[in-house]
């Protein structure tokens, strides 16, 4: 599948959601905000992972090496960010440093 094809898909996906959303309008407009931004995340992370591997979309050979090297990233960028915070967590935040008396 091209990429145009792909974003129209995907866009009308977005446009089913928030239709289908808008009957029920008050009490669910916080959930279709929340699948429209969770659909563009795992979108826009599956192509940034995926980018420049040359994998065909179209086989079952290429959509299961696809969806492994899709969770292998998932898993290390959430390693990553618990590396990130519990760093920053370690930190000392204190005034304790200073240049100027």
């Amino acid at each position: 599948m091209t990429i145009s094809m792909v974003l129209i898909i995907i866009a009308a996906l977005i446009a089913f959601i928030w239709v289908l959303m808008e009957f029920r309008r008050l009490r669910h407009k916080i959930f279709a905000v929340f699948l429209i931004m969770l659909i563009m995340f795992f979108y826009f992370s599956f192509t940034y992972a995926l980018k420049e591997k040359g994998l065909d979309l179209k086989t079952l050979p290429g959509v299961i090496e696809a969806s492994k090297l899709y969770y292998s990233w998932m898993v290390s960028l959430f390693h990553n960010s618990v590396a990130i915070t519990s760093n920053a967590i370690k930190m000392d935040w204190g005034i304790t440093n200073s240049t100027a008396r």
